[in-house]
């Protein structure tokens, strides 16, 4: 029995330390579900505390918010308040003037219709008169057939009889009297016939500049056409060939370029980016493409509304078409457009003014230097192009020749062609109508790009800068860049010996290699 009491006190300081052990876990465990619950409490409190600021900054913001709706609404409101009373005065205005008009009209009515009384009765004496003379006249007719032993129609065929020799001997000293005045006044005539002609057409001096302006509505767009780097400005400079000045002008950027067309198209090009707002080299290489497509569109449109205001029918659509190309020419400094619309004009005037066929000479007017628009520009004198390309499209013989022979390529053989020729020289010659040192500086410029497109390789070519500066684009496949370098000093060689131009040329090559592919 002894020998299982320590048996006995060892499960029983077991039992006695497991039952220690659970109360010890008990207090443990209360106290952890206290702490948690303490713990929980101030979870809920920082909760509480958080939601009620966060409450209170929404109240605070969308009291704002209603405050600035409400701010806008009363704004709008009183705008459409001023505007709605604005309209109310102007149909006040509308409604007095045209009370005023309808009073004048029934005054006048009035007045019409005492004027017509007065003219009835006027009408009426004036027919008793005339009965009255009537019977007078039977009666003095009677008088003299008793006194002439004559009828009436006797007396007529022999007084007829005696004025006709006398008319045919005055006729004939009338006749050399004409004719004599006639030869000192022809040419007193003909320069009047011609200084009535310039007097009824009227039209402004047309100097062509070689610079437009375009205004922006910030300075902070200037910033996004140049471009991180420059960049923008560099592709919109050589996909349009102009050169785009940005410096200190307020809200407005300056295109620089001798060509029309291409001013007009990175003009319109730079609208349509700044519009858009996104500016970066693809998307402005694909607004040039675009706006270059847009403005042969308005090429012919400019062609047809010219034809149309003339009143010329049946024109070719080439002709047409180089009508309008026309409006972006220039012959020293005045505008071929301008310049062929106002010789159309002249000619067709003076033409009826000596009783010639004015429609023949207005359309010769208008087509006498569209030679000056052939593209390819030929060794062939504009006049004897023009005359080509007028036969080539079926006009009248009449006006080719006028064409041909305005400045003296080829004999007159029709009465039209002097009226050409010398309507060309009053337009032309005009105060202020053209410029000689405008015409050479163009044409300096085309020959110098002209000299760099000569060379192989090269793609295209612009002359920038007042021709102080000439940037070359070359096909990266055929050239180097060892051969690019190679190039721009050949090209400068070939300048300082073929040309004569004031200080010094910069020649620009540029490569550039593009990997393009599409994801369908």
């Amino acid at each position: 029995m002894e020998t299982f009491y320590p048996i006995f006190i060892g499960l029983g300081g077991l039992i006695l330390g497991f039952l220690a052990d659970r109360v010890v876990m008990k207090r443990l465990i209360r106290k952890k579900i206290h702490e948690a619950e303490e713990e929980k409490k101030l979870i809920l409190k920082d909760a509480e505390i958080s939601a009620e600021s966060i409450k209170k900054d929404k109240i605070l913001e969308a009291k704002e918010t209603y405050l600035k709706l409400k701010t806008d609404f009363e704004e709008e409101a009183n705008r459409k308040k001023s505007q709605i009373i604005t309209n109310e005065n102007k149909l006040k205005q509308r409604e007095s003037t045209i009370s005023k008009q309808i009073e004048q009209n029934k005054r006048a009515e009035a007045e019409l219709e005492s004027m017509k009384e007065n003219l009835s009765a006027q009408l009426e004496i004036a027919r008793k008169k005339q009965e009255e003379f009537e019977k007078l006249k039977k009666q003095q007719v009677a008088i003299l057939e008793k006194v002439s032993n004559l009828t009436e129609d006797e007396a007529k065929r022999q007084l007829v009889e005696t004025l006709k020799d006398e008319a045919r001997t005055d006729a004939s000293a009338h006749i050399k009297e004409i004719m004599e005045e006639a030869k000192m006044t022809a040419t007193k005539e003909a320069k009047k016939v011609v200084i009535e002609t310039i007097q009824r057409t009227a039209t402004e001096h047309a100097i062509e500049n070689c610079v437009s302006v375009f205004n922006l509505e910030s300075d902070e767009i200037k910033g996004k056409i140049i471009g991180r780097e420059g960049r923008n400005i560099r592709t919109l400079e050589a996909a349009t060939g102009v050169e785009i000045i940005v410096d200190d002008t307020p809200e407005a950027i300056i295109i620089s370029g001798y060509d029309p067309v291409r001013r007009e198209v990175a003009r319109l090009a730079l609208h349509r980016l700044v519009q858009d707002g996104r500016i970066h080299p693809a998307r402005i290489e694909e607004i040039v493409a675009k706006t270059s497509r847009n403005i042969e569109e308005e090429i012919v449109e400019i062609g047809e509304r010219t034809v149309i205001d003339l009143g010329i029918h049946g024109l070719n659509p080439e002709l047409i078409k180089m009508v309008g190309r026309m409006r972006f020419r220039s012959s020293y400094g005045q505008n071929l457009l301008q310049h062929s619309r106002e010789v159309a004009k002249l000619s067709a005037t003076l033409a009826a003014e000596l009783g010639l066929n004015a429609k023949q000479a207005k359309r010769a007017g208008l087509l006498h230097d569209i030679g000056k628009v052939w593209p390819e520009e030929p060794e062939t004198p504009h006049a004897i192009l023009g005359m080509e390309l007028a036969k080539k499209h079926k006009e009248h013989p009449d006006v080719c020749n006028a064409i041909g022979a305005h400045h003296d390529e080829i004999e007159m053989t029709s009465l039209i062609s002097p009226i050409v020729q010398a309507c060309d020289a009053i337009s032309g010659s005009r105060p202020g109508a053209r410029r000689e040192v405008m015409e050479s500086y163009l044409k300096r410029l085309k020959d110098l790009e002209a000299l760099a497109l000569g060379f192989e390789g090269v793609h295209k070519c612009y002359a920038i800068q007042a021709g102080r500066e000439l940037r070359v684009l070359v096909d990266a496949e055929n050239i180097s860049d060892q051969q690019a370098g190679d190039l721009s000093f050949n090209i400068s060689q070939k300048i300082e010996k073929d040309m004569q131009y004031p200080g010094q040329i910069k020649v620009t090559v540029i490569r550039e290699t593009r990997a393009i592919a599409f994801a369908k």
